[in-house]
């Protein structure tokens, strides 16, 4: 059996057959800006209901929306981000529909003519695989208000701060097939929006949600009818209401019925979608070009100088991780993930002494002895107790055969439960490395003589010499270094 015959297959079994999924996303991120889209009102978490509302955002007779040019750039910083087509001219749309949280009774949008065409993203999954999502389109948008029912027995309030903050919705192409795509997907797009700065990806609060567009079909035929979920706030659930879906769409074509275009909703608790509403084509959307807003247009110019200030991407830093300290594409994709957790894996490189020769050494020790921690106590990288540059500093003492491995794992702990400067705890706790021959040589000798069984193996297999390596190890509490035992062992066994 080749590779690719043992890898799982993504097709859904059935009752009569195997069906494929076809999944397109439409991700809402919230711009960060200090403003709104189209007014000067704050756009900060957490405020007093309606404290953060400009009368443009109520919808003030004579008011008009102007343009914030911040959110403008971090648009196009996020279509260079995700290598799609920037476009110099686009339009502003009014998407009508009435709903008591939208002041104006129609959204400002883009539609015919967005802000950024094509792009594409790839996506690394398990086992080494990648695929590469399309991106059909990034347009900006307003968001509407908020609906709070549980505040009044006879009553739903409206909290308007939300309104008109500025949206970036990314649509994907329907290039998924798996609920562990889809979750890889998101969790990359929010990795590349953190690091271009453009949204901070906090799904509980709101400022990353997505949309799931689910079919089913039968391998090889054309696509299905498709159901939207709306709203979906995590990356997990995410994963549960496609495998939902797929599944209730599979059952519902098999028992003889047919699936009907609507908008879905997630509930996390039950773990099961439900209709919403039946879905709306866009002509329902009477959509026009607003009349309060000149196209949008700017220069090549604008572009270049946007392009040339962008930060190191995750793709681009893992392949610099990978060529320059030859980690494994896994453990690159592990420090990169975040941005804060590949920060703080180049502090620590800043912080060596020979980057070039411990730089491995120090990605093993960020991401199974740091990161391990962490996510043992749930903490984030930002709350670790174990600075980058304390990391750094116990690197270097084993890179320098101060210490030793096991040693380093015991002064790891002092600094993580204790804090402290790890070169000043291994002086006044004598945890300094023996490499004095002449105080390893009784230990030997006295090991040696005790085991002529051993000794005889190792003579007929030298590869024997690691037992007693590990057997001096642990009778020096692991202060000995262990090359300089093994050097010692050749020269006493006459290997």
């Amino acid at each position: 059996m080749n590779a690719s015959a043992k890898k799982p297959s993504k097709l859904l079994r059935g009752a009569t057959g195997d069906w494929e999924v076809v999944i397109g996303m439409e991700i809402h991120a919230q711009v960060t800006s200090n403003a709104k889209l189209f007014s000067g009102a704050a756009t900060a978490f957490g405020g007093e209901p309606n404290s953060q509302v400009s009368l443009v955002d109520a919808a003030m007779p004579g008011m008009l929306p102007v343009i914030n040019v911040e959110c403008v750039r971090q648009a196009v910083r996020t279509g260079l981000g995700l290598n799609a087509k920037i476009n110099l001219k686009s339009v502003f749309d009014r998407k009508n529909y009435f709903y008591p949280d939208l002041p104006q009774g129609y959204q400002i949008s883009q539609y015919k003519s967005p802000i950024v065409g094509e792009g594409e993203v790839t996506v690394d999954l398990e086992e080494g695989e990648s695929i590469v999502v399309g991106i059909e389109r990034l347009h900006l948008e307003q968001d509407a208000g908020k609906l709070l029912h549980d505040q009044h027995p006879s009553m739903s309030l409206v909290d308007l701060n939300r309104s008109g903050i500025a949206l970036m919705e990314i649509v994907s192409k329907p290039d998924i097939r798996s609920s562990e795509q889809a979750k890889a997907f998101v969790a990359k797009l929010r990795s590349i929006l953190r690091y271009l700065g453009t949204c901070d990806g906090d799904m509980e609060k709101g400022n990353l949600r997505a949309d799931v567009n689910v079919s089913v079909r039968k391998p090889g035929e054309p696509l299905g009818t498709r159901c939207e979920i709306k709203n979906v706030n995590s990356i997990r659930f995410i994963g549960q209401a496609i495998d939902y879906e797929a599944r209730r769409q599979i059952d519902v074509i098999e028992d003889g019925g047919a699936i009907e275009q609507e908008t879905r909703l997630f509930d996390p608790n039950r773990g099961e979608t439900r209709s919403m509403r039946s879905k709306e084509e866009a002509h329902d959307y009477r959509y026009f070009p607003d009349p309060d807003l000149l196209p949008l247009q700017f220069s090549q110019a604008f572009v270049d100088d946007l392009k040339a200030h962008l930060p190191e991407l995750p793709d681009e830093r893992k392949a610099r991780f990978i060529n320059d300290f030859a980690l494994s594409p896994y453990d690159a994709g592990v420090l990169v993930a975040e941005r804060e957790s590949a920060e703080f894996f180049e502090a620590v490189l800043d912080a060596l002494k020979d980057r070039a020769r411990d730089g491995k050494l120090a990605a093993n020790w960020v991401i199974n002895e740091l990161f391990g921690r962490l996510n043992k106590e749930a903490k984030s990288i930002s709350a670790s107790p174990v600075s980058a540059k304390q990391l750094a500093v116990i690197i270097n003492l084993i890179g320098q055969a101060t210490i030793s491995g096991k040693i380093a794992k015991d002064l790891f702990e002092i600094v993580w439960t204790e804090g402290g400067d790890p070169e000043a705890l291994v002086e006044a706790r004598g945890m300094k490395q023996v490499t004095d021959l002449g105080a390893i040589e009784k230990v030997v000798d006295e090991i040696v003589a005790a085991n002529p069984d051993k000794v005889a193996q190792a003579k007929a297999k030298p590869a024997m010499i690691g037992w007693f390596v590990g057997q001096v190890m642990k009778a020096s509490g692991g202060k000995v270094n262990p090359q300089a035992v093994n050097d010692l062992l050749k020269i006493k066994l006459g290997l």
